[in-house]
């Protein structure tokens, strides 16, 4: 019977109608998350990419958002000069070419409104829409000269606002930036300048990477022209640019979100249509330092952990988070391969009872189900706890059900003997074996009600045991039976009484061998789960591994291209820098101790399986004892009754012979007293 059933976890999707507030400030000026927003991200279970967009308020960011998300309205637009978005809002939405993915659009706070009142604020929206997002747009107006890029004062403060590992907190760790900050756009709006430098036509690219040249030089002003130009080219691992123009006319801009297209430029639309193009295309899944996917949850999770450091005074810290991550994920994802397991577990007790192959067949597949599904969500489980504790509720599920599967065969086995008994309980009854005779129909009987159960159970798990304690609850029938019989002699009934003895005593070994085998079945199948398990385990370590490596090719990659730049433009001193930190990198990658965590949980979860196994060895060993025991028990016992009837066949050979002798006497006395009788007569 193959009762094996396919279990899949729903990535469910989220329909939103329009954005929510996903970040805001209370009446004391503190960020928080508000509880709506991640009550909507719990629910999605897909990965996401995270699109977030910053900038100087009034320059048209939630606009873009809003065509990002196919919509011509939905984050407020505004039409004065103050900022309309406070906070950060967000939306969710399927993405359009990414299937079974999330694209979450964040829309931020206007950047530079008078009206504020934390100096740091800002910097707080900012660094935020840095760790959250996959893609950072950031939108200007005008032109990209050195008063826009100064405006961008806030890269130069994520150093001190975001830190990479918690080890040294005064360490400046923002060379690993580049590893983990989004990839960077700059959106130009109602750029009206031709593209060309020195008289040449340049891309929308080339652009950027002019305005964001190094100059040569030591003086105050060349080191501040330069420090927000190093650090947009140090932290960010792709930049990318798009002038858009003019989107209408100026007294049309009050109300452009309801526009109709024939009312708005041609090229604004042309740039428009380019730019959603590229994010779909080329905005990747949100993932954490570890390289670890995040779904909708887990943004909704990092988020609450960023703002609950930042309200505290703190500075956030990715490694920090990941570990909180990692908590919270490894725990729901113990719990979610235990409901797998257990629901699937739950339907096959409908079928029970089982034979052992069906159950064991069953275990080993949700086991492997079910360790594929802690596996699809946990991560940094380094030394295998959680694994090992989901292992542990699944062998103390697996051993319920084995119990139950157990109790249910004992119910079948004992209602079919009850059935087949229920004649020979009436004879019993009625006393029709307490007659001369009556021991040898008992005994028919009963071998009659033993062939037919075999026939019926032989398949159930506890077909002999139960077997076992009917024989010797009819033991005491047949006892009392075979001493009442009169048709046997004392020295007969001590034959049979041993016989039976021998029976019992081989139907108590048939058990204890079905004990065995069905002990051995389980070590086979606990044997084969962990070599399951152990497999699931390397592939994850290994794509955990890969995604190390790639991370930090990339980084290398794009500090190679910067270095080569820089060495072309003659920055030697910066291009040394940065050759420093890619041997950092290499160091870190060939030092990297996820092979040596491998190592580890593998030996930590084959200690546990060798552990197993050797309580079942012993398990195994005891009953191979009492087995072998009673076998040399049942040999005594069958060699008694030998000896016993070797000597009541001596005994009625000699009885016979004398019989033999004396009826052999009283004929000839007879024939003596005959012959003399007849002399007297004559």
């Amino acid at each position: 019977m193959n009762v094996h059933h396919t279990t899949q976890i729903q990535l469910l999707q989220v329909r939103m109608d329009k954005p929510v507030c996903f970040i805001d400030t209370d009446s004391a000026g503190k960020l928080r998350v508000q509880q709506s927003a991640l009550k909507i991200l719990e629910q999605i279970q897909q990965p996401v990419v995270v699109v977030a967009v910053v900038g100087l308020y009034r320059t048209g960011k939630s606009h873009l958002m809003n065509r990002l998300a196919g919509k011509q309205t939905g984050f407020a637009l505004g039409s004065t000069t103050e900022s309309k978005t406070k906070g950060i809002w967000m939306w969710c939405v399927s993405h359009p070419t990414k299937a079974g993915t999330t694209l979450v659009l964040l829309d931020t706070e206007g950047l530079g409104d008078v009206d504020k009142g934390d100096p740091k604020h800002d910097t707080n929206i900012f660094s935020l829409a840095v760790l959250l997002s996959s893609t950072l747009v950031y939108n200007s107006r005008g032109t990209i000269d050195n008063k826009a890029v100064m405006e961008l004062q806030y890269v130069t403060e994520l150093s001190e606002c975001i830190k990479v590992k918690s080890s040294d907190e005064d360490a400046d760790d923002s060379s690993e930036f580049v590893k983990f900050f989004p990839s960077f756009i700059w959106a130009v709006r109602d750029f009206t300048l031709e593209l060309k430098i020195d008289g040449k036509d340049v891309t929308e690219d080339e652009y950027l990477d002019f305005a964001l040249k190094l100059k040569h030089g030591t003086s105050r002003s060349v080191i501040e022209y330069n420090f927000p130009r190093e650090c947009i080219q140090r932290f960010f691992p792709s930049r990318k640019c798009f002038t858009f123009p003019f989107p209408t006319a100026p007294e049309n801009m009050s109300h452009l979100g309801s526009l109709a297209s024939a009312d708005i430029s041609s090229e604004f639309l042309k740039v428009t249509d380019h730019f959603c193009k590229f994010v779909f295309h080329d905005s990747s899944v949100k993932r954490l330092k570890v390289g670890h996917t995040v779904t909708g949850r887990v943004l909704g999770h990092l988020a609450k952990t960023y703002v609950d450091t930042i309200s505290s005074g703190a500075v956030p810290c990715l490694e920090n988070a990941v570990i909180a991550m990692a908590t919270i994920e490894n725990k729901a994802a113990v719990k979610e391969g235990l409901q797998v397991y257990q629901s699937e577990m739950e339907k096959l007790k409908d079928s029970f009872p089982l034979e052992l192959k069906d159950v064991f067949s069953e275990h080993q597949h949700l086991s492997s189900t079910a360790t594929q599904a802690f596996m699809k969500r946990s991560f940094k489980d380094t030394d295998g706890k959680y694994l090992k504790s989901l292992e542990e509720k699944i062998i103390k599920l697996f051993d319920e059900h084995l119990c139950q599967n157990e109790h249910a065969s004992k119910k079948r086995c004992e209602e079919i003997l009850s059935s087949l008994s229920a004649p020979m309980m009436v004879k019993l009854k009625k006393g029709f074996y307490a007659k001369p005779g009556g021991y040898d129909l008992f005994c028919k009987d009963l071998e009659d009600i033993v062939n037919k159960y075999n026939s019926q159970a032989k398949k159930e798990v506890k077909a002999e045991e139960i077997l076992e304690e009917f024989l010797k609850q009819k033991s005491v029938d047949s006892k009392a039976i075979l001493q009442a019989d009169k048709k046997l002699t004392e020295k007969e009934k001590k034959i049979k009484e041993e016989k039976e003895k021998a029976a019992l005593l081989e139907q108590e070994i048939k058990a204890r061998e079905e004990k065995l085998r069905q002990l051995e079945e389980k070590m086979e199948a606990v044997r084969q789960s962990n070599e399951e398990r152990m497999r699931q385990m390397k592939e994850k370590m290994d794509e955990e591994m890969r995604l190390q490596r790639e991370e930090t090719e990339r980084a290398m990659n794009r500090k190679l291209r910067e270095q080569a730049d820089l060495l072309q433009k003659s920055f030697k001193e910066e291009a040394d820098v940065m050759r420093q930190e890619m041997e950092e990198f290499k160091r870190q990658n060939t030092e990297s101790n996820r092979a040596g965590e491998l190592v580890a949980i593998l030996e930590n979860s084959s200690r546990r399986h060798e552990e197993e196994v050797a309580t079942m060895m012993q398990q195994r060993s005891v009953q191979m004892m009492a087995i072998q025991q009673m076998i040399v028990r049942s040999e005594a016992e069958i060699n008694r009754a030998r000896e016993f009837a070797a000597i009541v066949e001596n005994s009625s050979r000699r009885h016979e012979e004398l019989m033999a002798m004396m009826m052999q006497q009283y004929r000839a006395n007879m024939m003596a007293v005959h012959s003399s009788n007849g002399c007297r007569t004559m």
